[in-house]
């Protein structure tokens, strides 16, 4: 039925996905709630205002739900009569009270999800005791960087397992909006709780003068108590674009309403509500009886059932909901057997969808992992709304204006985004990055091609991607560099999506090749200062990986030359070539850009590989590295062990004798520019006539044999970049040996920091000095994967480098796949590194099994560190768990990367069939 469910959706039109968890888990702190002169986006709207004041561009809530357009908005509330406030939201730490950068301090899990949101499952863990808001902050305000955060379990908050559990169930009735709701609060306490459900209803507001939306309802939207059947209570939602929803509860229940508007007289002494009936106005009578605080008339734009509970330890209470369209006629009554039937037929389509996608071959433990990394992703949908003309005229800083001020994204007024996006983490990170979402991609296409490739899309947009050809990098500077990936995602998309169905979208492939043109145009013009193909591009992903701020002018002056930016570069040309190529068959004028992107590949090699002190490779290390260019022109290599230097190993494409056989006129231009330019032949791996690689295949590859070995072998030390659980994004070599530079009297030092950062970099909340990255690794593995499908078994390496034990590229690929995997499945012990120390995590049955995707991990033991739920890209896991449960190395290294994808997709499509 799932698999129908987005069958329909794609060729109907038929609105399975208009509802999904698209409600933000903090919009408070964002730079598009920011209206203050300073541009200090965290203190000018905080969590303590969030409960009064309404938002502009968007909503929060705690598992909630809304509509693609934010227009109505679904999440729950609690109480547990010792709270200061209702739990309306997820509280965490800001940039400056966290001793690491901001941090949500809560527990709670995405459970489950299907990609239509037919059935989706969250889980909370409220405390029974006051939440210690105040603790969490003084405690962490007084640890340096050096220690570790201080976590909301640390707080002994959880002891005596004095917490609710509650689960929160979706499942889609009668059609798209008709949506059933189930809340089953457990007590896992030694005594009898307290405990307030307060599941909510609520208008984004619209329809304040202070917004201009051009979506906004032709009047203001009305919630208001109406006429229910015996035994239950219902409200009706009124929209003049949405049109009139039903909020049915179980059970006669008290209605409590107030207005979606800020409360002035709260947060701002002197200053009159333009309601009586303001935000916080159901906060104020739960929590402290203000009787009139909420509107007697049942009337309002935000309305609470308000249900009242004392639970039995290890007792379970249960709220049951529904939402829906008034045009829905759902059989029989709202609730009852025929609700229960809804859940478990809707778990059975979820199970049975995801054996499908799941290879049989993978442990139950991995396809757990496998189905909670893409059901966070899938949870981690999110509608972001930004009008980047009438935010910058708001903010007198449009530069369409006379006298206008510069600030914030003041380049990006030509930007409207009112999209579904993916998000990397809705707390930490509720808004967009470009690279983040080009790797969301890879779990994504597993279940859901269509909106996978919708994201990939969505930058490419012109109200999106800037008129100079930049693509947005996130919300708090746009205008900043991520590494140049999309083309890559789009090629891996195009290869997904050809073997599910069987030809491929060449629309898609030109209308992206075409804008990722515009793109890499810019980055050509911008970002290669001196015009030698040599790239600079800024932090470009990797925030302090460096030993300076790489956004920052130089202390020394001069400039940097990167040799991540440069292999970035190298592999955006080869994925051109790459798209160019698969698009010339259909059109053979695509066949001269296959030769332009061939010219700029062979030219970025060249300027890498020079020999001596003007390249950045260096070869008495045998490793790549950044170029200091002093402003008298001398260069320094800067000799951090890095990522930057095992990226150049990214930069590696095959080239299939069918692909070359295809494009003759490209050949034979290829061909003769190397004859006019041999120096550009010795640049890069050599290919071509008696350099054929198994199946005659090419190859287009930064590094040479020599050199991938001699990279290889730190790669794989493991007192080097090795670890247990992935590739590590600085050398343990560092640990003992710093890399240290004295400028001016000031010293600048890298060190090997397996966990959280010392440096305030950056905010000082992400580190890439030490710690196991999930998107690099995925990178890596691919390289390793495409340099077995050149080399095959001729070509071993110890792995780990000193044990004897070798190994083909293949195998070491699937080595450090199983590594990474290795994170988050059960050890011999039955741990998971993922928990680190943390015995309730490790041991307890209401804990062990749910899983945090973190933004990375412990450089030594695996332990998740960053943000908790960056299932973005950490979710990527369950492509590898799904890669190495279908492919055999055999079929791939004869058939190559297509006949791969294929032939996943016929075992997919075979096991289904035995299934049925």
């Amino acid at each position: 039925m799932e698999k129908s469910r987005l069958q329909e959706s794609r060729e109907k039109n038929i609105p399975w996905k208009k509802w999904g968890p698209y409600l933000s888990e903090r919009q408070w702190g964002t730079v598009r709630e920011d209206y203050s002169e300073n541009g200090d986006a965290w203190n000018f709207f905080t969590h303590d205002h969030a409960r009064s004041r309404a938002y502009r561009w968007g909503e929060d809530g705690i598992a909630g739900i809304s509509d693609d357009q934010q227009n109505l908005c679904f999440a729950l509330a609690f109480w547990n009569g010792k709270d200061p406030i209702l739990k309306e939201r997820l509280f965490g730490l800001t940039n400056s009270q966290g001793n690491h950068g901001e941090d949500v301090k809560e527990y709670y899990y995405y459970l489950d999800s299907t990609p239509t949101h037919s059935y989706m499952k969250y889980l909370y863990k409220y405390p029974q005791g006051a939440f210690p808001y105040e603790e969490l902050v003084r405690v962490n305000g007084q640890r340096t960087r050096e220690e570790m955060e201080y976590e909301l379990i640390d707080t002994g908050i959880f002891q005596e397992d004095r917490y609710f559990d509650v689960f929160v169930e979706y499942a889609k009735g009668e059609g798209p909006e008709d949506i059933l709701v189930k809340i089953s609060a457990i007590n896992r306490g030694p005594e009898d709780a307290e405990l307030h459900v307060l599941p909510t209803l609520w208008f984004r507001n619209d329809w304040s003068n202070w917004i201009a939306d051009s979506n906004r309802a032709e009047s203001k939207p009305l919630l208001a108590q109406s006429k229910s059947p015996k035994g239950e209570t219902s409200l009706t939602a009124s929209h003049s674009k949405l049109g009139e929803f039903t909020l049915s509860c179980e059970g006669e229940v008290p209605l409590l309403f107030c207005e979606n508007e800020t409360n002035h007289q709260r947060l701002f002494p002197g200053t009159a509500n333009e309601s009586s009936f303001a935000k916080d106005g159901i906060n104020d009578y739960v929590v402290y009886g203000a009787e009139d605080a909420v509107n007697p008339e049942k009337k309002g734009t935000k309305a609470s059932a308000h249900y009242k509970m004392t639970i039995g330890p290890g007792q379970t209470s249960e709220v049951r909901i529904r939402l829906t369209k008034n045009e829905v006629k759902p059989k029989g009554a709202a609730f009852g057997k025929s609700f229960d039937a809804v859940f478990v037929d809707r778990l059975r389509e979820a199970d049975e969808f995801y054996q499908l996608v799941t290879p049989s071959s993978v442990s139950p433990d991995q396809a757990q992992v496998m189905r909670q990394a893409i059901s966070g992703m899938l949870w981690s949908k999110q509608f972001f709304f930004f009008d980047g003309d009438n935010w910058l005229d708001e903010h007198h800083s449009n530069p369409l204006h006379t006298g206008f001020k510069n600030s914030r994204n003041s380049d990006w007024y030509h930007m409207l985004n009112r999209d579904i996006i993916s998000m990397p983490d809705k707390w930490e990170y509720p808004w967009y990055a470009a690279w983040d979402l080009a790797f969301h991609s890879l779990p994504l296409s597993i279940v859901d091609p269509d909106f996978a490739k919708d994201q990939m899309e969505l930058m490419l947009r012109p109200i999106y991607l800037h008129p100079n050809g930049q693509m947005p990098a996130y919300e708090w500077n746009f205008s900043d560099v991520n590494p140049p990936v999309h083309a890559w995602a789009s090629l891996f998309l195009h290869r997904v999506d050809s073997a599910f169905h069987g030809k491929p979208d060449i629309k898609f492939l030109k209308a992206t090749f075409n804008k990722l043109l515009i793109n890499f145009t810019w980055w050509v013009n911008r970002k290669d200062r001196s015009g030698k193909n040599v790239f600079e591009g800024g932090f470009l992903g990797l925030d302090n990986i460096g030993i300076f701020d790489r956004s920052a002018p130089l202390p020394t002056g001069g400039n940097l030359e990167q040799a991540d930016g440069t292999a970035w570069m190298a592999l955006f040309s080869q994925n051109m070539l790459e798209l160019a190529g698969e698009l010339a068959m259909d059109d053979d004028s695509y066949e001269e850009m296959v030769v332009k992107f061939v010219q700029h590949f062979q030219f970025i090699a060249a300027a890498m590989n020079k020999k001596g002190n003007d390249g950045m490779w260096d070869e008495e290390d045998g490793f790549y590295y950044d170029l200091l260019r002093f402003p008298d022109g001398r260069a320094e290599k800067l000799k951090v062990r890095s990522l930057v230097g095992l990226l150049p190993l990214c930069a590696t494409t095959i080239i299939e004798k069918s692909q070359r056989e295809k494009v003759p006129a490209a050949m034979a231009a290829i061909k003769e520019n190397r004859r006019r330019m041999p120096e550009l032949r010795e640049a890069m791996h050599v290919t071509g006539e008696g350099h054929y690689g198994v199946n005659e295949r090419g190859i287009v590859a930064l590094v040479d044999t020599d050199k991938l070995r001699r990279i290889l072998s730190r790669m794989l030390d493991e007192e080097e970049f090795f670890g247990p659980h992935g590739i590590r994004s600085i050398s343990k070599y560092h640990e003992k040996h710093p890399y240290v530079l004295n400028v001016a009297g000031q010293e600048f030092r890298v060190d090997y920091l397996p966990a959280e950062s010392n440096t305030g970099m950056f905010g000082g909340n992400s580190n890439w000095r030490g710690p196991v990255w999930m998107p690099v690794n995925i990178m890596l593995i691919r390289a390793l994967q495409q340099f077995y499908l050149y080399y095959g078994d001729s070509f071993k390496v110890e792995c780990p480098t000193g044990s004897g034990n070798m190994m083909n590229l293949f195998e070491v690929s699937k080595e450090l796949s199983s590594r990474i995997i290795g994170i988050f499945t059960k050890d011999e012990n039955g741990k998971r590194p993922v928990f680190g120390g943390n015995e309730k995590f490790q041991n307890d049955p209401h804990w062990k099994d749910h899983l945090l995707f973190y933004e990375y991990f412990h450089g030594d033991n695996g332990a998740g560190l960053g943000a908790s739920h960056q299932t973005g890209w950490t979710g990527a896991v369950a492509k590898l768990i799904q890669i190495y449960g279908l492919i055999d190395p055999q079929t791939f290294l004869q058939g190559g990367v297509k006949t791969a994808f294929q032939k996943g997709e016929d075992i997919l499509k075979a096991e289904k069939k035995r299934a049925k």
